[in-house]
């Protein structure tokens, strides 16, 4: 198939708590990137939403001539009573609020990684759609690390989301896996359940330091990551889409309210500090905690995450020997914890949406939005190999 023939293609990345989408041009091209709420465990009426938001965002009706490439990890949800049952209510909701050619990722079906198949094939081929969309962007940023110096042509990709972080060996030009189902790859450590934004702390750590005292943590959802990385400075503002443990304002002060509550505290006036209305941080100097000390507290659970990641990448590394060297390549939300990991075992890093837009002056302008959509790119261009290739992708029109 020429070039010139291949329809704009919009990759979907469905997720419990976002639904990400990419429009390609029919050259291949970034155009758009972005990603909204989508709170699926509340029902299917919030995918449809969420859909029409994108729909609307991209300008793209109900008669527009284009290609949709879908990958998930929704399935997941409990709104499900099984992931097998999840697949196929998502991709029932992708085929028929959707105009166009639809294509449903098959991951690890092909050998090569590029596998799609109609709604039609979607129940028999569900395990290989049920949480791909890690193996789509692997795949792809595999086959891209080609454009690099030798001695950087092999490496490990972590993506760091909301929820989870994605720890993938990356050599000869393709993804490397001990485990392809979610079940495998968190006894792997190629799974490990925590993120940015959504992760309660409880589960970072059971216990932490507070004004130089180890204090045990409670065992309540009072607080998650996002309000960490709020006071730490590190969380992008247009990451942070998820509603708060308590449904109030994602402020510094209500933040630091919310991990005050994690260690038995409170937060206010006699705390030490005020935070006016235009979030500018006053501290005085008293005995009680300032804002400074929670900022602090921040920081100490963002070294526990740190230390569980650390884990995790200690344990990938025996896939490469030392005469080889490799690079970090980091995605998500979270990319910044997956530069600190470089950072800490001396690594060399690389921002993985970089390899696939680093022609497009487009990039430039939609560098942090690839990188944390980096799926739904990733299945686009999966599509959009497939198509220049002929390859048989299991469709119909």
């Amino acid at each position: 198939m020429h070039k010139s023939l291949i329809k704009p293609i919009v990759g979907w990345d469905v997720g419990g708590a976002h639904l990400k989408a990419a429009l390609l041009n029919s050259d291949g091209t970034l155009q758009k990137i972005t990603q909204v709420p989508c709170a699926l465990w509340r029902g299917l009426d919030e995918l449809k939403q969420a859909i029409d938001s994108i729909s609307n965002d991209f300008l793209f009706t109900a008669q527009s001539d284009i290609t949709h490439a879908i990958t998930m990890t929704g399935e997941l949800v409990d709104l499900f009573a099984n992931r097998q049952q999840g697949v196929k209510a998502i991709s029932q909701v992708m085929e028929t609020h959707l105009t166009g050619r639809k294509l449903f990722y098959t991951g690890a079906k092909a050998l090569d990684f590029s596998g799609f198949t109609s709604v039609n094939e979607v129940a028999d081929c569900w395990k290989y759609i049920a949480s791909a969309n890690w193996l789509a962007s692997a795949a792809e940023i595999a086959i891209r690390m080609q454009s690099l110096p030798e001695k950087y042509q092999q490496g490990l990709l972590i993506d760091i989301g909301s929820t989870t972080a994605d720890f993938i060996v990356l050599k000869d030009f393709k993804p490397v896996c001990d485990g392809l189902t979610d079940a495998a790859r968190m006894q792997t450590e190629e799974l490990v359940y925590t993120g940015v934004v959504r992760t309660p702390l409880m589960a970072i750590t059971q216990r932490v330091n507070f004004l130089g005292t180890p204090t045990s943590v409670a065992a309540e959802y009072f607080a998650t990551t996002a309000d960490v990385y709020r006071l730490t400075g590190d969380l992008d503002d247009g990451n942070d889409m998820v509603d708060t443990a308590d449904g109030q304002a994602k402020t510094i002060l209500a933040s630091a309210q919310r991990i005050a509550r994690m260690i038995g505290r409170d937060v206010g006036q006699t705390d030490g500090f005020k935070i006016s209305e235009n979030e500018t941080r006053e501290a005085n100097e008293t005995s009680e905690p300032n804002l400074e000390s929670w900022i602090a507290l921040a920081h100490a659970f963002k070294s526990k995450q740190l230390e569980r990641l650390a884990e995790a990448l200690q344990k990938h590394l025996a896939n490469f020997s030392p005469e080889n060297p490799l690079v970090i390549l980091g995605a998500g939300a979270g990319c910044f914890l997956a530069k600190q990991l470089a950072e800490k075992f001396e690594l060399p890093f690389r921002d993985a949406a970089s390899l696939i837009f680093e022609d497009s002056g487009s990039y430039i302008n939609l560098h942090s939005k690839t990188n944390v959509c980096l799926p739904a790119a990733a299945v686009a261009l999966r599509a959009y190999s497939a198509l220049q290739q002929h390859l048989p992708l299991n469709t119909t029109s």
